[in-house]
């Protein structure tokens, strides 16, 4: 199963774990049994039109997703994605 790494700021929505594993063939349903998984999450990442939050970063690999397919990135069992959430702040 692929396995979505999870940022310490938001380790408080899924009991502290760092790691989830999903289910899902793409992105885009890894996604959504995330937030299934831990509904806490959900306004996090997503606003209210089902959309990812802007700021929401996604990776494969090294590559982001934005760069690939989207959130129809195709998966496959042992892919680690990683929720990179954008940090604001400075002068």
């Amino acid at each position: 199963m692929p396995m979505l790494k999870i940022p310490t700021p938001l380790r408080t929505y899924t009991n502290g774990q760092n790691e989830i594993v999903v289910h899902g063939t793409n992105v885009g349903e890894a996604m959504q049994n995330l937030v299934v998984q831990f509904p806490s999450l959900k306004p996090h990442l997503y606003n209210s039109e089902g959309n990812l939050r802007p700021f929401v970063n996604l990776f494969l690999r090294a590559d982001n997703i934005k760069n690939l397919q989207g959130l129809a990135t195709p998966l496959a069992e042992n892919d680690i994605l990683l929720l990179i959430p954008s940090i604001a702040g400075g002068d």
